[in-house]
């Protein structure tokens, strides 16, 4: 693949502020911008990663000087006007790309480092971009490495021995503000993966009750029944607050589904009493001028960054082991990527000689009186011949000591033998 790049593009917690995040182009949903991407000029195979905290584009293209303008250009939108674009954009090619996907998949690049949920939305993202058939044989064997990498670092490290996911984050809040959870009151609005994580922790903690907010009640009613809690409408949202110690906000609204005018009549009936909430959802479901209210304490996302990290010690030292593997599986894959580069010039150089053989067989044969034995006999020294002639240049196309000069070594066989130029 000499003349194909592997292209990585995104924006990630480190790089951009939530604010940013929840209005880019491409942070809502697969399907439209999967196909936006595939239809770049240049572009031979996609995948597109959306979560909470980042937003990556990776390719496999024929790059010219536009293609990263014209994928910034879908990645922004109209959220960021193109001379700032830059200042949040981060940009890997090749080895530096493998590297960084391998990084995000063992969850090193993660706000928390050694939460588990990363994977699980490498995994879903990957789906979706396989629906599509936008993957081919380059990406669907680095997304499947990337898989296999995590699991390595999962088995060979404790990275996620002591690690926190951004539920349990939420959770380790709520605790220094209270002291203890035990005897409060849990709401939870939205009844995702997020909230379920954020239920078991609580749960743990010793609340006192757990109720389950969600625009689908039948979905809140499941979530609620394996807490041993009850379960709202979203109409029912204000006069539940009104009961609410903790409330952890996780639904997938575009737009704030609590303002700060609506929490002030609800402070009242509370009689000003503390209430605590955290919203990890993607856009934000709270507005942020909550925080003005006496009493009222928001925390986001960003936030959780803040959040002294459980076992931090211990966490790097295992992060040194895994980030030793990551280094390794990159260059591994690197090595297979690099060996792509002959595969078609050695097919190309055995097929002649065969082709060569071949027509030499059938003159010489034709001309004898061989019996089939006798045949066989020939067509086998031929073919020896053929092969060991073979073994020196294939064998130097090969040599892993050299890979960097592979174009050049492709070039000097591909002279050397007449072997007609690759399409």
């Amino acid at each position: 693949m000499p003349s194909d790049t592997i292209l990585l593009l995104g924006v990630n917690h480190k790089t951009t502020p939530l604010a940013v995040r929840e209005h880019l182009a491409l942070g809502k949903g697969y399907a439209e911008p999967l196909h936006a991407l595939h239809n770049i000029a240049g572009c031979k195979e996609c995948y597109l990663l959306s979560t909470c905290n980042r937003v990556e584009i990776l390719m496999i293209a024929r790059e010219d000087e536009e293609m990263e303008e014209r994928i910034t250009e879908l990645l922004f939108g109209t959220s960021v006007a193109p001379e700032h674009r830059q200042n949040y954009l981060y940009t890997y090619r090749n080895l530096e790309a493998v590297h960084h996907l391998f990084m995000v998949a063992t969850s090193l690049d993660s706000m928390i480092v050694g939460e588990a949920q990363i994977l699980g939305q490498l995994k879903e993202a990957y789906r979706h971009a396989t629906e599509f058939k936008y993957t081919g044989p380059i990406l669907n064997k680095l997304l499947h490495r990337s898989f296999s990498v995590a699991k390595r670092v999962r088995s060979e490290t404790q990275i996620g021995a002591s690690a926190v996911s951004i539920s349990y984050a939420a959770v380790e809040l709520a605790k220094k503000i209270f002291g203890t959870l035990e005897g409060k009151n849990v709401l939870l609005i939205g009844a995702g993966e997020m909230a379920e994580l954020a239920a078991e922790h609580l749960v743990g903690q010793g609340v006192q009750t757990v109720v389950v907010v969600n625009r689908t009640l039948s979905r809140a009613m499941d979530l609620a029944r394996r807490f041993n809690g009850s379960a709202a409408s979203l109409e029912e949202l204000f006069s539940q607050l009104e009961q609410a110690d903790i409330v952890i906000s996780s639904t997938g609204a575009p737009t704030i589904i609590l303002h700060k005018q609506d929490m002030k009549p609800i402070m009242r009936a509370r009689r000003n009493e503390p209430i605590f909430f955290i919203d990890i959802a993607v856009p934000r479901d709270l507005d942020p001028e909550l925080n003005d209210l006496d009493n009222v304490y928001l925390y986001d996302i960003d936030d959780l960054q803040n959040v002294v990290e459980v076992n931090k010690s211990e966490r790097d030292k295992e992060a040194i082991k895994a980030r030793r593997i990551v280094d390794e599986e990159a260059l591994q894959f690197q090595a297979w990527l690099d060996g792509l580069a002959v595969v078609p010039t050695i097919a190309a150089l055995r097929k002649k000689a065969d082709d060569i053989c071949q027509g030499e067989l059938e003159r010489t044969l034709c001309r004898l009186h061989l019996s089939p034995e006798e045949q066989k006999i020939v067509e086998k020294m031929a073919l020896s011949i053929s092969s060991k002639l073979l073994h020196d240049p294939v064998t130097y196309l090969k040599e892993e000591s050299c890979r960097d000069q592979n174009t050049i070594k492709v070039e000097m066989i591909r002279a050397a033998f007449g072997l007609r130029e690759e399409p």
